[in-house]
């Protein structure tokens, strides 16, 4: 599936990545490949971006993402909200 993190200063990140999991405001949830079209309000919380199979240039990567302690192909973001859209295997997500 294909990721985009938009903040109102950058794009974050642009990139094709296994599955990505997000704050949503009842609870954090995981979209795979083919999940079904969702658009959710995003709370305060972490993105993480699973990238196992996937080549995310990490040096391209803003430096306000971090690994994940447990895995290194485990992008992670805080986020204090924003809103995120799938879509035939198109996640955009846009931030705060």
């Amino acid at each position: 599936m294909y990721l985009e993190i938009v903040t109102p200063e950058a794009v974050l990140l642009s990139s094709e990545v296994d599955s990505v999991s997000v704050p949503g405001i009842n609870g954090q949830f995981q979209m795979l490949n083919n999940h079904a079209p969702i658009v959710s309000v995003l709370g305060k919380g972490e993105i993480k971006v699973f990238t196992h199979t996937s080549a995310v240039n990490t040096e391209k990567i803003s430096k306000l993402f971090k690994t994940d302690a447990s895995d290194s192909k485990i992008l992670v973001l805080p986020v204090d909200g924003g809103v995120i859209e799938m879509k035939d295997n198109k996640v955009i997500v846009l931030a705060d």
